[in-house]
């Protein structure tokens, strides 16, 4: 048995992708990076959490936070294929052990099998739902196929609406990709069209392993280690997102936002340029100094130190074996956050956007910099340039914020009146 689990934890809150049904999914999208984990569990043919690991996981998650809210972030594969009924257990746990602390959910689904007495569920337990759509229809099913490879737009709109019908609070996850970041007006403006409010933009890079196949069978290559040892060539997945393309697609797509939306639709790399100008923490990991605190559960139980680190170097342990709280404040985990400021190549060190980049995800560092350092983001050059083209508004808008007004005052401002922006005039933290 482990050690008592109940006992509150001191630490670090620290989030958790909860993965109940592993990378089980009833979609067949190409650019998926989770379906293949399905490699690394052969005798799991129909992965699901047990009502054991999820009762120790409820328990040791609650116990572990050490504020007084604890979200809870349900994904996949689709989560939605265990049905309602896992989830009102789920929550039944959850009142049972919350010890007095106030209980967030949040589901991540492609929305095809949503239905009438999912969004009655939804609603009555004040779920937070991420609808992942890329797009109009042509951007969305570029990509996004069922496992027939059909097209999946309707369906999604379907279960949108059964959100709407139920006032299901929904925000939206759109993957950049090769074929939507050339489209970047239409996409912002198609989901706005749908009422999103809310919206991320998760650039997809993937590369290919080699052709034998990857470790435990895995045909997408594992992100570089460290140390930067990685002699990697940059070669990604035709469906990849070509850097410069996606500092467009931000760019372009904050123009319009900044002249309209500015407190009526919030961007999640918006909002965290914001922070990071304003010198708070960026909220999101990839652009926070270090990382280390976002983990990954899969349905056994077993502890991965990031989603996109789902790979056998990188498994901390079982929460059936061990208190969730010590693996997540581990000397191993420890190190792999820490690590991302740490193996920063001097390239990065020395950038004048770094405060709002911070070398971005490690898991994209795969390319040499000019100076044939390793450890350079792949998307580099795309952020360098949407870093440098929101400089002057994100300066003007922390400058709002710091005299105790609203961001959102920029969209009556000339870009006359906007002021000089901090990179251009060499000003970084």
């Amino acid at each position: 048995m482990p050690p008592d689990s109940t006992r509150a934890d001191s630490r670090s809150a620290f989030g958790v992708m909860t993965k109940p049904i592993g990378p089980l999914c009833n979609l067949d999208c190409d650019y998926c990076y989770y379906l293949e984990k399905a490699h690394l569990y052969p005798g799991a043919s129909n992965p699901r959490m047990s009502p054991a690991t999820l009762e120790r996981y409820v328990r040791d998650y609650i116990a572990a936070q050490p504020g007084p809210t604890v979200s809870f972030a349900w994904q996949g594969g689709e989560p939605t294929l265990l049905g309602v009924g896992f989830f009102r257990e789920a929550v039944a746990l959850q009142r049972r052990h919350a010890g007095g602390k106030r209980i967030e959910n949040a589901l991540q689904t492609n929305g095809t099998l949503l239905d009438d007495e999912w969004g009655a569920f939804l609603a009555a337990e004040n779920f937070l739902v991420g609808l992942s759509i890329d797009g109009p229809r042509h951007l969305h099913d570029a990509y996004r196929v069922d496992k027939g490879r059909q097209p999946t737009f309707d369906r999604v709109l379907a279960g949108l609406e059964v959100l709407r019908r139920h006032r299901v609070e929904f925000n939206t996850l759109t993957t950049v990709h090769r074929k939507n970041s050339a489209q970047p007006r239409e996409v912002y403006r198609f989901l706005k069209s749908i009422g999103s409010r809310y919206l991320q933009f998760i650039p997809i890079v993937e590369r290919p392993a080699a052709e034998t196949g990857g470790d435990e069978g895995l045909w997408l290559a594992p992100p570089p280690d460290h140390a930067g040892a990685a002699d990697l060539d940059g070669h990604v997945t035709p469906w990849s997102v070509r850097p410069a393309d996606y500092g467009q697609f931000l760019g372009t797509i904050f123009d319009e936002w900044v002249r309209h939306d500015v407190g009526r639709v919030f961007v999640q790399q918006f909002d965290a340029a914001l922070a990071n100008w304003c010198g708070e923490p960026a909220g999101i990991c990839v652009f926070n100094e270090n990382c280390g605190h976002g983990l990954a559960l899969e349905h056994n139980g077993d502890l991965y130190s990031c989603d996109h680190y789902v790979y056998p170097a990188y498994r901390l342990g079982n929460l059936l074996n061990d208190r969730l709280g010590d693996l997540a404040a581990s000397a191993r985990q420890r190190e792999f956050g820490q690590a991302k400021s740490a193996t920063l190549p001097r390239y990065c060190r020395e950038c004048p956007v770094r405060f709002a980049c911070h070398g971005e995800c490690p898991k994209h560092r795969f390319l040499r910099t000019p100076q044939g350092e390793p450890g350079l983001n792949y998307l580099c050059a795309g952020y360098k340039k949407f870093f440098h083209h929101i400089d002057p508004a994100m300066t003007t808008m922390a400058a709002l914020l710091q005299s105790g007004r609203a961001p959102a005052e920029i969209m009556a401002l000339p870009r006359t009146h906007w002021l000089p922006g901090r990179t251009r005039a060499g000003r970084t933290p």
